[in-house]
């Protein structure tokens, strides 16, 4: 069954698995850590995930028979992270909750969704005047100069995020311009098309691929006067509980570059 609206369940989940890392994080975050059964390999955070729980396989590589064993009462996904063949596929057997989360406002619905799904309203409501609060200051200590910015989250070939993208709205908040927030989702892009948009910072992201020191080197010898820096994707790509730590890592973003 695929939940349409996160109306309140006619009980409270006690067996959930997540398939996507960052809601694995934050259904520990409300203290969920016993109801949570599955996670995947790459819900690190917190790392005690790892060692205590099942692991389901990959974001979009679900081991569909030890799920079936686990027996969950709730599985979470999300649209873009996870297959939809496979989510379909679930549904069959098990309640199943689709995220979608595109922007800031998106997140804080979906945090308050997963709220009354579990039966933690109060501390999902909380999370949320907590993260806007943070963002709400953080924007008061910026000053209005956008940085024109790519963001790179791929090499061979160079990929970055269009507008329509969560870590372009992440960007924004940041105080940064996304040079290619014309186009859309995940687009192939050159050293060229970084120039010709007049680029004057490139941040070279920890995941999906782990940039390192050495592709700053690489890029300079095409980007000699472009600033190049590494950043945590978790801060950009990660919603839920872990915005909480965001704001703080943008204004602290925002301030070394201004100042070099």
């Amino acid at each position: 069954m695929i939940i349409q609206h996160a109306e309140k369940l006619s009980y409270t989940p006690k067996k959930i698995i997540s398939l996507v890392p960052s809601i694995s994080s934050l259904l520990f975050y409300l203290g969920l850590e016993n109801e949570i059964l599955g996670v995947t390999k790459f819900c690190t955070l917190p790392e005690s995930l790892q060692l205590n729980k099942t692991i389901i396989g990959g974001t979009k590589n679900i081991h569909i028979q030890k799920i079936i064993d686990l027996q969950p009462d709730l599985i979470i996904c999300n649209k873009e992270e996870n297959i939809k063949e496979q989510i379909f596929e679930l549904s069959e057997k098990f309640p199943v909750w689709v995220t979608d989360v595109n922007n800031l406002e998106e997140n804080y619905q979906m945090i308050l969704d997963i709220g009354v799904l579990t039966g933690k309203i109060t501390a999902s409501i909380k999370l949320v005047d907590d993260t806007k609060l943070s963002f709400t200051i953080n924007n008061q200590s910026k000053n209005n100069k956008k940085i024109k910015t790519a963001y790179l989250i791929w090499k061979e070939p160079y990929m970055t995020v269009g507008g329509d993208t969560f870590i372009s709205d992440m960007m924004i908040n940041a105080g940064l311009e996304n040079i290619f927030s014309k186009q859309t989702r995940y687009p192939v892009i050159t050293t060229e098309d970084i120039i010709q948009k007049n680029c004057e910072l490139v941040l070279l992201s920890s995941e999906p691929y782990p940039f390192k020191e050495m592709h700053i080197n690489e890029l300079k010898k095409y980007l000699p006067n472009i600033e190049i820096i590494l950043v945590n994707g978790i801060f950009f790509s990660w919603y839920g509980s872990e915005l909480l730590n965001s704001a703080k890592y943008f204004n602290y973003l925002h301030n070394i570059t201004l100042n070099k």
